[in-house]
């Protein structure tokens, strides 16, 4: 990859950003910076403006108003456009290939640039091989299957040497094997070129994965942005935890505060918490499946240093990936998921009586009077 311009610790920033379609405005990012070497996960759900944003930051969308810049230079002219496109490399979510071979879709962008014959050859057939398609360069792309089309999008991508990568949707419509062996070679070869990288997807697995940093666009705005493990740990709005789809999502009202430690009554029973929350304040309790653990009543005087023990009936048991979501009703829906060999070894059906243990440092409490709560700190 060429040297990269230093007028900017940032690849990409973005103020006062609005896009208007058909009159409305379906955009609105009054910041976004993007950091050298950094890959951004951007996600959200349909028609939160995902795309929308990447094709601006693509500058292949004209914004009704604000200011995009790459390493410290404002776009600000139709000359810049043009010189600034061949610096970046873009991949949509179809591939738009060329109905000619793999090899001639491959080179095409080095050829509009001038790239010398013996330069491109080698370019070409270095990344053919990374993606795993050299055997494919002679065919025609229209015989292509749907990963090998997506693997030759993005050699056409990576061959260019782009400074800033902008992928849409990369893994979309793939069935999931040939997507997660997509997703495991495309995080090896970002590592090793260190190509910025703006990547959209709805697909969480897909941000936890590759994204340095997440984040979470709805409504054409950006609600948070941060680590993954901070986005999808503690979401910072009942929208955004609805929208990850990792834990439970509960409403409750903190009762008493005791040193740090919040009791909240949800539908009667008490969950207690790590946080500075005020008694009498309205919270979302948001839990992630995982941090329960699911015992029968017989083991519920086990060492633990869990301060939660909710006792119930199970009510549903489905299928999560490979493991099983486990539903109590403890006078509220609570939702636990376990590996497919610890429910046969607790032998478990649904009517059957069972405890939700979890600590208090692993539920994260939202204001709804839209104060956060504080980080909550490990127990001891």
């Amino acid at each position: 990859m060429r040297e990269q311009p230093a007028q900017s610790n940032f690849a990409v920033e973005v103020e006062n950003l609005s896009v208007k379609l058909g009159g409305r405005q379906v955009l609105s990012i009054p910041s976004l910076s993007v950091k050298s070497h950094e890959v951004l996960g951007i996600i959200g759900p349909n028609g939160s403006g995902k795309s929308t944003l990447l094709l601006s930051l693509a500058l292949l969308l004209k914004p009704a108003a604000g200011t995009i810049a790459y390493y410290g230079v404002p776009v600000t002219s139709p000359g810049q456009i043009l010189q600034l496109h061949r610096r970046l490399a873009v991949v949509l979510q179809e591939p738009l290939l060329l109905n000619n071979t793999v090899w001639d879709n491959v080179t095409l962008g080095m050829r509009l640039r001038g790239v010398k014959k013996e330069e491109l050859s080698g370019r070409a057939h270095r990344w053919l091989e990374r993606f795993g398609i050299s055997h494919l360069a002679r065919r025609q792309a229209r015989l292509l299957s749907g990963g090998e089309a997506r693997r030759v999008s993005l050699a056409r991508a990576f061959v260019l040497q782009p400074e800033v990568l902008l992928l849409d949707e990369p893994f979309n419509a793939l069935d999931m094997p040939t997507r997660q062996a997509l997703m495991e070679e495309l995080k090896v070869i970002l590592g090793e070129t260190q190509v910025t990288t703006v990547m959209v997807t709805h697909d969480r697995n897909e941000a936890l994965a590759l994204a340095d940093r997440v984040a979470i666009i709805m409504g054409g705005s950006i609600r948070q942005i941060a680590a993954p493990e901070e986005v999808f740990g503690s979401p910072v709005d009942e929208d955004v935890a609805a929208f990850i789809e990792a834990g439970n999502i509960l409403r409750g009202v903190v009762a008493a505060q005791r040193d740090g430690l919040a009791l909240i009554d949800v539908n009667g029973q008490v969950i207690q918490a790590v946080s500075d929350i005020k008694s009498g304040c309205p919270v979302t309790v948001y839990l992630h499946y995982e941090d329960i653990i699911v015992g029968l009543p017989a083991a519920e005087a086990a060492s633990t240093s869990a301060r939660n023990h909710l006792k119930g009936i199970i009510v549903k048991i489905f299928p999560f990936g490979s493991q099983l979501k486990v539903t109590l009703d403890c006078g509220f829906p609570l939702a636990a998921v376990i590996t497919k060999r610890s429910w046969e070894e607790l032998g478990i059906k649904i009517g059957q009586e069972v405890v939700f243990t979890f600590k208090a440092s692993s539920v994260h409490l939202i204001s709804r009077y839209g104060q956060p709560a504080s980080n909550p700190v490990p127990e001891r």
